[in-house]
């Protein structure tokens, strides 16, 4: 065991022809060379023994040291209210290091003291008071002592203006802190730095640009920090044009870019999405910042170059939470929900505790995914960790339930949810159409609206969505009306291609097509694409032609459209116009996305693609497969060929009907699953009308409940019946 330092005191008793003056230099200079609060105690106890208990100058050493190496405040605290009537000046050094302390709180409390007790305040109080209440985000404190400034005369001090301007900034009151702003004589750069950086935690990063050009003008030199600060306004609020101006600005100007600055640049040009500019900037850096290589990962998996993402992070020797939830995030919104999952699992076994924000990419990925038993195991991680009070995680969690097939267990996340809010309730709607259950979807809709919920944009969305797979025209005109009567809800191009797609689906493609016409937004890709879906449902094929060709021009390669054209065309037996869309497709390298199935067993996703032969149980697959249609035949079931639609023998396009990547799926969950259980299946394409006769009749001979979740929505089969009532 180390061996204790003991500080060398005066004897027990002081030698009277000693001078006071002597012991209190002496112990003076102890506070000073004191290295723990140990030592600080045995002080404390030799002055008390030595009567100088009432110096207040030595009590404040003895204080301020406290705060210095200890990040407990309370022996400082115990100290402080020992000192007798202490000067204004001595309250204020104490003041001031409890606002840079951890528990800047704390400063608000003595200031009550002081004030319960008499103590005097000058203008050198006010600026760490108002720091406290700025970091504590105490407004209605920060306001009383504003009135207190006032009444003294202190309001015009320009370090007391200053602390006013960041103190209502902080607090979110931005128009004040401006107000405060304009009000003063003299600005220096720290009081310019804190109205910019106010601006930029408020989001008004428009603002803050402006404020920048106003400053230049008043010949202020902006240093490093205003620098930084611009240029992460510019990244947040994606201008890029004005983040070179100020990257040209520095280097004009001969400004050193330090490690910090040059942290910002690579986050700016990576935010905005110029990951050419933020390359040539990152991979001069040496060595390279945990800040811009996590700027880097966002950066590119916002681009979608998600392997360049892992190939950054993978080099990376040090990582925190915030460059791991970065990647996760990353894999969550790039199509590789399991790969979001395995980083996630990986985390968690090197011991990095998620946040909030990595927990939403979590959930996020699992959705996507599809997978029900994952997403319970991740429901009961959020419990577990204390995520569950959080209001953005249960709205994730109804999503992610929702799209993992289950109304029910979203249905039950919401109901014990302490608190909502238009989101949670826009989630549940949204989770009953997506399921076909527009009855829940219209009742929760006008219940939100007696509960004083205001619908927004995105819940009428879902409540259109869930009218026009549900075939309810009548309510989605009303429901559609209502959003600029009732709401002053102006519709955008969403909304206009749910009440496209509602008419389509009911036939009622001239009543379609003349809302696009009355449109007082330009018809874009959503809302040709809708009206060219219901054309090929119901064989119009002149007016799905021209939709077609409209999207076409909005967006030369977008692969659907000429699909659909080539559809459109075979249907027609238009072989020679099926040929030059292929080959244009080709010419252009447009190729049509490939469909593919998921289905989730024993903790394990496993993928099939049309004809797939990769996985290691494909024959026994396969042998299922016939197995299956022989069954089925027997019940009158007859591969429709209508939706191959390519120049083949009938008996080649029944083998290509039969080999689509759900029924493979299907069979691999009869051979594989419990038997009895629900089988699921997330599809990335729409399901054909011969793949849901077939999982119809499955349902009913193999007496299994079947859930898919295609591109649009869920389908529910059992007993031989489909939940979308095959309006789909």
């Amino acid at each position: 065991m180390a061996t204790q330092t003991i500080l060398a005191f005066p004897s027990h008793h002081p030698n009277p022809t000693t001078p006071t003056a002597l012991h209190h230099h002496h112990l003076f200079s102890v506070l000073t060379s004191a290295t723990s609060l140990t030592h600080l105690k045995q002080v404390h106890a030799q002055i008390l023994r030595t009567g100088l208990d009432r110096s207040n100058s030595l009590l404040l050493k003895l204080v301020i040291s406290s705060c210095t190496l200890s990040s407990s405040l309370d022996y400082a605290l115990s100290v402080f209210n020992q000192m007798t009537k202490p000067e204004t000046h001595l309250c204020n050094r104490f003041l001031r290091e409890l606002s840079r302390s951890n528990q800047p709180e704390k400063t608000l409390l003595v200031y009550e003291k002081m004030r319960k007790d008499g103590l005097g305040v000058d203008r050198f109080s006010f600026p760490p008071l108002l720091k406290a209440s700025s970091r504590v985000s105490g407004l209605a404190e920060g306001m009383e002592i504003h009135g207190l400034a006032s009444k003294l005369g202190f309001d015009l001090d320009p370090f007391v203006q200053t602390g006013l301007v960041g103190m209502y900034a902080a607090c979110g009151r931005i128009l004040e802190a401006r107000l405060m702003f304009d009000k003063m004589s003299y600005r220096d750069i720290v009081t310019w730095s804190i109205m910019i950086d106010g601006y930029c935690q408020s989001g008004l990063f428009d603002n803050a640009l402006l404020l920048f050009e106003e400053m230049k003008s008043t010949n202020v030199e902006p240093d490093v920090m205003i620098l930084s600060t611009i240029l992460s306004a510019c990244g947040r609020a994606g201008n890029l044009s004005y983040g070179k101006v100020i990257h040209e600005f520095i280097d004009e100007n001969n400004i050193v870019i330090d490690p910090y600055l040059q942290s910002t640049l690579v986050t700016m040009y990576a935010s905005c999405r110029s990951m050419d500019l933020a390359q040539s900037l990152f991979y001069k850096m040496s060595p390279k910042s945990l800040v811009a290589s996590t700027a880097m990962v966002s950066g590119y998996s916002k681009v979608g170059q998600i392997e360049a993402a892992r190939l950054i992070f993978n080099t990376m020797v040090e990582k925190d939470l915030v460059c791991w939830s970065a990647m996760i995030s990353g894999y969550a919104e790039s199509d590789s929900p399991q790969e979001a999952l395995n980083l996630f699992h990986k985390m968690r076994v090197l011991g990095i505790k998620p946040d909030q924000v990595t927990m939403l990419s979590v959930i996020s990925a699992c959705a996507h995914l599809g997978a029900l038993d994952q997403a319970k195991w991740i429901h009961i991680f959020v419990d577990k960790n204390g995520f569950g009070g959080a209001l953005p995680v249960n709205n994730a969690l109804i999503d992610m339930y929702a799209k993992c097939g289950s109304s029910e267990r979203a249905r039950r996340v919401f109901d014990k949810m302490p608190r909502k809010n238009v989101i949670s309730w826009t989630s549940m709607i949204s989770a009953f159409a997506m399921h076909g259950d527009a009855n829940n979807a219209l009742r929760f809709f006008h219940q939100m609206k007696a509960d004083n919920i205001e619908p927004n944009g995105v819940t009428f969305v879902g409540v259109l969505y869930a009218c026009s797979h549900a075939g309810l025209v009548d309510e989605g005109r009303k429901i559609f009306a209502s959003m600029t009567k009732e709401y002053n809800i102006m519709p955008k191009h969403e909304h206009y291609g749910c009440m496209v797609d509602l008419f389509g689906r009911a036939n009622l493609l001239r009543e379609a097509l003349e809302l696009i016409e009355a449109m007082p937004l330009a018809p874009n890709v959503v809302v040709w694409g809708s009206l060219m879906a219901a054309c090929r449902v119901h064989g119009e094929t002149e007016l799905g032609e021209f939709a077609a060709k409209q999207l076409l021009e909005l967006e030369p390669d977008h692969d659907g459209a000429h699909v659909l054209l080539s559809n459109i065309y075979a249907k027609e037996r238009r072989w020679g116009d099926v040929g030059e869309v292929r080959k244009l497709m080709q010419h252009r390298g447009i190729t049509k996305e490939r469909g593919y199935s998921r289905i989730e067993l024993n903790n394990e996703i496993h993928e099939f693609l049309m004809a797939d032969r990769n996985h290691k149980q494909a024959d026994q697959i396969y042998e299922k497969l016939e197995e299956v249609v022989s069954e089925l035949k027997l019940v009158g079931y007859a591969p429709n060929t209508c939706g191959v639609l390519l120049d083949l023998q009938e008996e080649e396009k029944k083998e290509v009907v039969l080999w689509h990547s759900e029924k493979l799926a299907l069979c691999y969950g009869l051979i594989s699953g419990e038997k009895g259980s629900c089988i699921h299946i997330v599809k990335n394409l729409r399901i054909c009308e011969d793949c849901h006769t077939f999982m119809k009749l499955v349902s009913k001979v193999y007496e299994r409940r079947i859930v898919i979740r295609d591109r649009s929505r869920f389908h529910h089969y059992q007993g031989g019946v489909c939940s979308c009532k095959d309006y789909w």
